[in-house]
């Protein structure tokens, strides 16, 4: 009686992100016909990158949870397709493999929550679904909620399933952009909006979803500070980011967090594809400290990134300080505590922006002298793509840009059909409050710090082996990953290997070989029998005629 219909639902939210895969995707698809030119691998990149725009599609168009899962798992394997595409080096592999496993874990969760769906509505068409809870059916909506944010702590990169985020770094740039601006990682924040009935029903979900992105966005943020790497750097401002998404989610601020998903997905595709052109030129290299001076030589790649930098960072009126302020805006109602503390992340993203983009392209040049003849700005096809997610940076505000600055709040009343009742409303900030004056206080202080130190002081990062005590402890990701290493990867290793030399060898082989190791040594002494000795042949027969002549007479005399 189970029927599951895969059907397309077209709504003010699908619209919405249909026009940011498809147009930031876009892009990136026009940026990378130029950065994949001179690859063995062009075509196969290029398949793999449209099936995971069109999984991504898939997973924003289905009516229901079990369309959207299987979007959601192509894009997994797609990830895992595209992290590890230059597969030649084996640390590359096990990126792609990370990315591959730990989203099968917040995927399990997942999948429990459909199944969960099914048991209690007998269905998990979205209309179905939400109409029941409407209604006030449904018993297990906690659980259910739960469940299904366990999948988008995967996807989305929330703690404890984060880690894999930065390691997909492995891949080609322009994967590393499509992941962490149009597609992949807003899944979960897509499934969260698109749920917002049964999140609402869930409070105490909802609270625990603003919680774990205010810990995954300070996280990511504090260890963004010290790293050296460029790709990591912005690796870690995703995770940092998608956790002020989540605690607007918390805070039941749709509108601000969907907001922030689409502005995010301009400024973070820009460095990204920005970071690319640098590399580009600096053939193949990637740490800042090996960089420098790259102003005059780069300068369309050095003025989007800085119009970048300056929209990640907070600073009116570019599209990050329009949708990162009205989360904070509503953090502010929702909790004061949570707000501070996101206030302090946001001074810390700010701090290290600059910090990269200084480092990257202001001082002296300090690669190598064959570097440094190779430098040239990319071509067209890269610095187009540049250019135009620039000026959505800049001007990406507009959209929803709030009543109290003279705004219309478009995408507020856009998506209200789909949003719970009074979620569409303006909140009243005035400019000389706290609430408005402390984002902007951590928006331009760290910055202008940064620009102090690593611009008019002209300081560079450490070397590895300088660096120690508490800056050593997050530069090393506070060994995050050798704590999971320690505590699930060696138990499974240990298990495999006792398996392997104990049971597989000495009880599986063993049977199965010992019965093997009989049957052979018991034909190699049978076999002997066969001796080609005419005489012996006929002293067998006349021996077995005269046992068969003897057992036949004993049975007729007794």
């Amino acid at each position: 009686e189970l029927s599951i219909p895969l059907a397309l639902q077209i709504d003010q939210l699908s619209i919405m992100m249909l026009l940011i895969i498809t147009g930031v995707g876009t892009l990136i698809h026009l940026y990378s016909s130029a950065y994949m030119s001179h690859d063995a691998g062009f075509g196969k990149f290029f398949a793999f990158l449209n099936l995971f725009v069109f999984f991504m599609l898939l997973l924003v168009m289905g009516s229901g949870f079990v369309t959207l899962f299987i979007g959601w798992e192509g894009v997994g394997l797609c990830s895992y397709l595209l992290i590890g595409f230059w597969n030649k080096k084996n640390s590359y592999g096990d990126a792609a493999r990370k990315a591959f496993i730990m989203n099968r874990i917040g995927d399990l969760g997942f999948l429990i929550g459909i199944f969960l769906l099914f048991q209690e509505f007998g269905t998990a068409t979205y209309q179905e679904v939400f109409e029941a809870i409407k209604a006030g059916n449904g018993s297990n909506l906690g659980l259910i909620a739960f469940c299904l944010f366990i999948g988008a702590m995967g996807k989305s990169a929330q703690i404890p399933l984060f880690t894999w985020l930065p390691d997909a770094m492995a891949g080609p740039t322009p994967v590393s952009a499509l992941i962490h601006a149009a597609t992949m990682v807003t899944a979960g924040i897509y499934m969260v909006i698109r749920a917002n009935v049964l999140f609402e029903m869930s409070p105490e979900v909802l609270h625990f979803v603003g919680w774990i992105g205010l810990a995954t966005a300070l996280l990511g943020a504090a260890i963004g500070l010290f790293q050296n790497d460029i790709k990591k750097v912005l690796a870690y401002s995703t995770v940092s980011q998608l956790g002020y998404m989540f605690m607007g989610l918390g805070a039941s601020a749709y509108t601000a967090s969907f907001f922030h998903v689409m502005t995010h997905a301009f400024f973070k595709a820009l460095l990204f594809l920005g970071a690319g052109s640098v590399i580009h030129a600096m053939s193949d290299e990637q740490d800042i400290r090996k960089m420098g001076g790259l102003k005059s030589q780069l300068p369309i790649t050095y003025i989007t990134f800085l119009l970048g930098t300056i929209a990640i960072a907070g600073i009116p009126p570019f599209a990050g300080f329009f949708s990162k302020d009205e989360i904070l805006a509503h953090l502010y109602h929702h909790d004061i505590v949570m707000w501070a503390l996101a206030i302090v992340g946001s001074a810390m993203t700010s701090f290290y922006m600059f910090r990269v983009f200084i480092v990257t392209f202001h001082g002296d040049f300090r690669g190598t002298q064959h570097q440094a003849d190779h430098l040239h700005e990319s071509p067209i096809a890269m610095t187009l793509p540049l250019i135009v997610l620039a000026v959505l940076s800049v001007i990406g505000g507009i959209i929803n840009l709030p009543a109290f600055v003279g705004g219309n709040e478009f995408l507020a009343h856009w998506l209200n059909p789909i949003l719970p009742d009074g979620s569409h409303e303006a909140l009243e900030v005035h400019f000389a409050s706290l609430e408005f004056l402390a984002p902007l206080a951590a928006a331009f202080i760290p910055a202008i710090f940064a620009i102090q130190l690593y611009g008019s002081k002209k300081a560079v990062p450490a070397a590895d082996a300088e660096i120690s005590g508490i800056q050593k402890i997050i530069y090393d990701k506070f060994y995050i990953d050798e704590a999971y290493n320690f505590l699930f990867v060696k138990p499974v290793q240990f298990l495999s290997q006792f398996f392997y030399s104990f049971i597989d060898f000495l009880i599986i082989d063993l049977l199965v070989e010992s019965t093997g190791k009989f049957v052979k040594s018991s034909s190699n002494e049978l076999r002997k029998l066969q001796s080609g000795n005419i005489g012996f042949y006929i002293f067998m027969m006349v021996a077995a005629i005269a046992i068969i002549l003897a057992w036949t007479l004993k049975s007729w005399i007794f």
